[in-house]
């Protein structure tokens, strides 16, 4: 098996060949001794669920994963919180205000972007919007349906964590929402 960080072959700080692996989260400058831990990244996953026990799904604009189902969500800014990168996150794909968020569970999930298998830890939110919202697709998202819980089908949803949290929520649904 390969190294996660076998593309990067120059020492990000020093710019020296002889970036090595150090251990199986980390590679090592030879020359200025500058380690890099692969690490998850923070992603977030909003539930917004409406008066009819209808979750708010997204079609994916783009790839990875391109024209299949998924959550409104994406990864969390620098220095933002998980709850404002959920409201920004729903703001920016779904045009929909965020009123409160509610932490309910993680998933570890695999993104390829831009050719590099970016490790995310996702973390999914239910979430309150303003009531005179009305959604409306928009950055990444093609388009938004409103689908009921029980007939959501983990298959039609392209991204691992997000099929896994499907199932989740079906298999808990009075316990999670």
């Amino acid at each position: 098996m390969s190294h996660p960080l076998d593309i990067f072959g120059y020492c990000p700080r020093c710019g020296k060949e002889g970036f090595a692996i150090n251990d199986f989260k980390s590679k090592k400058c030879s020359g200025c001794g500058f380690v890099l831990y692969f690490n998850a990244i923070a992603a977030v996953v909003a539930l917004i669920v409406n008066d009819k026990g209808e979750l708010l799904v997204a079609r994916r604009a783009k790839e990875p994963a391109k024209g299949t189902l998924d959550l409104p969500g994406g990864f969390a800014d620098s220095m933002e919180t998980a709850e404002e990168a959920v409201a920004r996150e729903v703001l920016e794909e779904c045009n929909l205000r965020v009123k409160e968020s509610r932490y309910l569970f993680s998933l570890p999930n695999k993104y390829l972007y831009s050719g590099f298998e970016e490790h995310t830890l996702d973390l999914f939110y239910l979430c309150r919007v303003e009531a005179d919202d009305a959604p409306d697709a928009n950055d990444d998202v093609e388009q938004l349906q409103w689908i009921a819980i029980e007939d959501l089908n983990p298959e039609d949803f392209g991204l691992e964590s997000i099929r896994e949290g499907i199932r989740k929520i079906k298999e808990r649904t009075n316990d999670i929402i």
